[in-house]
């Protein structure tokens, strides 16, 4: 992950991010449902999840959202400004898996001196995670 904020001039299509492994635990998973206000029962009781058909707790799309936040301000740097970001959900994430993002620059705009990651968070069952986030860099 970057210490320092990336500079618009140093990056460039077809740049890759440097993995990121996330491993899969319940307090991640209810912790991150109840930051969020994010009571429902299938986010931190087990029997409840178990109830509509799930085998374990499951991860609600507010804590993936922030996962990927994380991801690319991580590769970006504290001074990067992020824009706008669109995922799209998959398979689950539940306890006991381990979430690997991997991400690339698709895009570059001079005018707004930002870029467009491409990115993917998958799990032991597929693709948890896809879509794409555009930062602006100084």
């Amino acid at each position: 992950m970057a210490h320092q904020t990336l500079r618009f001039e140093s990056v460039n299509v077809g740049d890759e991010l440097q993995a990121f492994s996330v491993p899969i635990t319940v307090p991640l998973i209810a912790g991150g449902a109840i930051a969020t206000r994010d009571y429902f029962p299938g986010h931190h009781d087990r029997d409840a999840a178990r109830g509509l058909g799930s085998p374990h707790i499951f991860m609600n799309i507010l804590t993936t959202n922030g996962l990927v936040q994380s991801f690319v301000e991580g590769w970006a740097g504290p001074g990067a400004r992020l824009m706008d970001l669109k995922i799209r959900l998959g398979a689950p994430n539940y306890p006991g898996d381990t979430m690997k993002f991997s991400g690339s620059v698709t895009e570059k705009n001079a005018a707004t001196r930002s870029v467009q990651v491409t990115l993917k968070g998958a799990n032991s069952m597929g693709s948890h995670v896809s879509g794409t986030v555009q930062v602006a860099l100084p």
